[in-house]
């Protein structure tokens, strides 16, 4: 499923919109609007860069909510998501944190999204938000349910979060979330946002993917930068990238079209 999304089946760089906040977070501004507006003009500027998907994500609602977030947040999402799909000509995929993977699929479904990431599928994490559980069992059941053409990528070790058991990466450990979490494709990345991935991370990831026979792609999901892509494109078969392409390279900062062309161009190269 996840190669679909992808014509040339090359690797793929998915650019992130990073949401505003959303109504009912402490930072949102009381402008529903101007949150699709900068949602649209960042996902116009991801696909002039040449991105081969996008990602929308309520980045902006910190504190976060830890696995079930309120209707009203799951409705502004999918406004916002829809009016990406509705902007650009590329996959389009949600990403709803913390880790509300049922409110994430449903999004994708109504807004017409193509794919989804989970941060904790499977397995169970420490995280700011205190201890959570994956529902790998409740998130496919209702892909199937909905009958909702949407791709899963679960992270495996996800970026701010500790695993309670100290058992690294194994051949089980990523097997679980592809052969009995069904996802899709795997998500590695650094130790937050923003964190380069380390190499032995993405290593271990794509040997023990091959140990257990698998085809599942494996995608770096922080820290990607100009400088990092290619290295990091010799293992990874794509990248997910927020930071790197904002002006000035603050997460904060809107979508800067020239650092994705940069980025992109480095990628092809």
């Amino acid at each position: 499923m996840f190669d679909s999304l992808f014509a040339d089946g090359g690797q793929a760089v998915i650019g992130m919109v990073h949401l505003t906040a959303l109504p009912g977070a402490p930072k949102y501004d009381g402008d529903r609007e101007a949150i699709v507006d900068a949602a649209e003009r960042d996902a116009r500027r991801l696909a002039a860069g040449g991105v081969d998907a996008i990602m929308v994500e309520n980045f902006g609602d910190a504190p976060f909510y830890p696995d079930d977030l309120p209707k009203h947040v799951v409705a502004d999402m999918t406004r916002a998501t829809r009016a990406v799909v509705e902007t650009v000509d590329v996959p389009v995929g949600v990403n709803v944190l913390r880790n509300d993977g049922d409110a994430a699929v449903s999004v994708a479904a109504a807004a017409g999204a193509d794919f989804v990431r989970i941060n904790i599928h499977t397995g169970a994490r420490v995280t700011d938000q205190g201890v959570i559980d994956g529902k790998a069992h409740e998130t496919m059941r209702l892909r199937e349910r909905l009958d909702a053409d949407v791709a899963v990528l679960a992270d495996h070790d996800v970026k701010h979060s500790a695993p309670i058991a100290a058992r690294g990466f194994s051949a089980e450990s990523v097997a679980d979330g592809v052969e009995r979490g069904l996802a899709d494709a795997v998500v590695v990345s650094g130790s937050g946002t923003g964190h380069a991935t380390e190499r032995s991370d993405l290593e271990h990831a794509v040997e023990r993917r091959d140990a257990n026979d698998l085809d599942t792609p494996v995608l770096v999901g922080s820290g990607v930068t100009p400088d990092s892509v290619a290295d990091i494109l010799d293992l990874a078969d794509g990248v997910i990238v927020g930071t790197a392409l904002k002006e000035d390279g603050d997460v904060g900062n809107p979508v800067s079209e020239t650092r994705v062309r940069e980025l992109v161009e480095a990628a092809d190269a």
